[in-house]
């Protein structure tokens, strides 16, 4: 008998279902907040609930294959791009956010429209450096309100029937 594991994002816990024969199709609401689940991939010989390691990357609906055809695309699109125009490059970072759902942070957001309004970026860098090398993009993925939450979500014990 098949063990799924689902994801609650609301409640950020990993819930275990357990099926008297294989399903892949079935979608249970969460027993907690009876929210949407989602689906998610476990070992083939784990029974039970899946580790995750105590891992700040962590990152439950990060799609890379996603991020990386934005990449591809938002690269082609580069190639044309006139570097003596700042308003150009911050055009591509405000497509990058865009399209990943990433939010660059009040620092880079600040220096994105100091270049949309034709600003010098090495004058923006040298102004901004630190403020710059110290967010994160990822962390708005990561945290509570975002795509996701920084620490590994919770994992119910419960063996709920699907």
């Amino acid at each position: 008998m098949p063990i799924y594991e689902f994801y609650c994002k609301q409640c950020h816990t990993i819930f275990n279902f357990l099926s008297q024969r294989v399903n892949t199709t079935a979608q249970p609401s969460c027993p907690k907040c009876h929210g949407e689940l989602q689906r998610k991939m476990s070992t083939f010989s784990t029974i039970g609930r899946t580790k995750y390691e105590d891992d700040e990357d962590f990152i439950p609906q990060f799609n890379e294959a996603k991020m990386e055809q934005v990449l591809t695309g938002l690269t082609r699109e580069a190639e044309g791009l006139d570097e003596d125009d700042p308003r150009q490059m911050a055009q591509l970072m405000r497509k990058f956010s865009e399209q990943t759902g990433l939010s660059l942070g009040d620092g880079m957001e600040e220096a994105i429209s100091r270049m949309e309004a034709g600003e010098d970026p090495d004058k923006i860098e040298e102004q901004m450096g630190e403020v710059l090398e110290n967010e994160d993009p990822f962390a708005t993925m990561r945290k509570k309100g975002g795509i996701g939450y920084k620490t590994p979500p919770a994992e119910d014990d419960t063996l709920y029937e699907l």
